[in-house]
């Protein structure tokens, strides 16, 4: 029997906590009196400190937060060095965890090795075509639902407002049924432990986020818990119910604390991040009406093959949305910075790295690398042309990750965010609010300061 072989197995129970001295030949950060008061500093503007220390030292930065001493990498080699860890020196469970153990424990992204590769075969029947087809229907008909819901002329601001849609599909497709009563409750509890995820206190003290973000996390550990029992040995094509039925390798069933990690961890990675992707779409779409234009003339072709319904197997033609897309993910990356642990010595661009440093990858500066994207800055789609992208290196653009860790749910986001504005910007423009600033929060996920105040204009 091929028993799934935990994480630990391939950590050393000694590995070392790095100090300032075992990194001090390293370029970064020198010592100060106050890691939460810099910690403080860094989270005011991200993107900016982070351009900042890699402009001054280059792709090897050591660095000092809260959580103590650590080392950046940067850049496409880089991410793939750490990404595709061929040579199994970085643990994602031991990167992660500082940041996610108290809120999303056990999830598939805080599993390494062959723990992780079972878990992920396991969860990977929920993701294959068929019920991939089932979803995109619920997507539709959802996604008509809420949109028919905003004001047809005046001002609201976006974000509260697709963040409670993405919600709402995300019940359809991944539980099978709508959220109901207790959707204010659920959105809660799923806000708070993201929050609490980042938060500068990392006990569950009263009156703190982290404390916040763990009551969530029993609320939905109890939604979840009275579930199962009516998902097992019944057949459903929402997510839920697949993975309620799913079997490992040997045939196996997930336990019932497997399947409620797995399900907070995945509706947290669906909700959140397709949240705050489709916002920075809807951002760049907002200050270049051009490629709403363009957009939705490639809507028009479509429907002109189709007879004016969006189909699964039409999704693939809608290469417009999809270059807007990567270009806004290029520019606000749903996942800014992803934390591993080194677990062995390594040497990289020929700085040596001792075993036990906390590792960062940091895509919202490699996707801003002028080296690898000239004019960096610049909004431009036409980047992701096959044309253009010929010869760019495979880890240059990195929004889901890579390697084994690769986002499990890559397509269904593709997927949605072409049913979403298939049906958006077929009849419809954006417009953005006057003044609107356009700044975005880019820790712990990125949103908008302002909820992105807009109208959307019939046509």
């Amino acid at each position: 029997m091929n028993a799934p072989i935990s994480g630990s197995a391939f950590i050393p129970a000694d590995l070392p906590e790095p100090s300032f001295a075992d990194l001090a030949h390293l370029p970064g950060m020198m010592p100060v009196r106050s890691q939460m008061l810099r910690t403080i500093n860094f989270l005011k503007d991200p993107l900016a400190s982070s351009l900042a220390m890699y402009n001054l030292h280059g792709r090897v930065v050591r660095r000092q937060d809260f959580g103590g001493w650590g080392v950046s990498l940067i850049g496409p080699e880089a991410n793939e060095l750490v990404m595709f860890n061929k040579d199994k020196i970085f643990s994602s469970s031991l990167g992660w965890n500082p940041v996610l153990e108290n809120v999303f424990p056990r999830g598939l992204m805080l599993m390494d090795f062959d723990e992780h590769r079972v878990h992920r075969k396991t969860l990977s029947v929920a993701f294959k075509t068929e019920p991939m087809k089932h979803y995109f229907n619920e997507l539709q008909s959802g996604i008509a639902r809420g949109i028919a819901k905003w004001p047809n002329s005046g001002e609201f601001k976006f974000y509260p407002a697709i963040k409670a849609l993405t919600l709402d599909l995300a019940a359809a497709s991944f539980l099978g049924v709508p959220w109901g009563p207790d959707a204010d409750k659920i959105n809660r509890a799923f806000v708070d432990m993201v929050l609490a995820a980042t938060g500068i206190i990392r006990k569950p003290l009263p009156f703190t986020q982290m404390r916040r973000g763990v009551q969530g996390r029993k609320f939905l550990c109890e939604f979840f818990g009275r579930e199962i029992p009516k998902r097992r040995g019944v057949p459903g094509d929402d997510i839920f119910s697949q993975i309620c039925n799913a079997t490992n390798e040997d045939g196996v069933l997930l336990t019932d604390q497997e399947i409620i990690d797995h399900m907070n961890f995945l509706m947290m990675a669906a909700h959140d991040t397709t949240t705050s992707s489709i916002s920075s779409m809807v951002h760049f779409l907002g200050l270049h009406p051009e490629w709403q234009d363009r957009i939705r003339a490639e809507i028009g072709a479509v429907k002109a093959e189709t007879g004016g319904e969006l189909t699964y197997e039409a999704l693939g033609r809608l290469e417009t949305i999809e270059m807007v897309f990567k270009e806004s993910l290029r520019l606000i990356p749903p996942v800014p910075s992803m934390p591993r642990r080194a677990i062995k010595d390594f040497v990289f661009m020929n700085h040596h790295i001792p075993a036990g440093s906390h590792i960062g990858i940091t895509p919202m500066v490699t996707h801003r690398m002028p080296d690898v994207w000239p004019d960096p800055d610049r909004f431009d789609p036409l980047r992701f042309t096959a044309e253009n992208s010929r010869g760019r290196h495979k880890y240059a653009w990195v929004p889901f990750g890579g390697g084994g860790h690769m986002c499990l749910g890559l397509h269904f986001a593709y997927m949605q965010v072409k049913a979403f504005f298939f049906a958006l910007l077929s009849q419809n423009r954006i417009e953005l609010a006057p003044g609107y600033k356009g700044e975005f929060a880019m820790f712990p996920i990125p949103k908008p300061k302002d909820g992105l105040p807009l109208r959307i204009v019939a046509l």
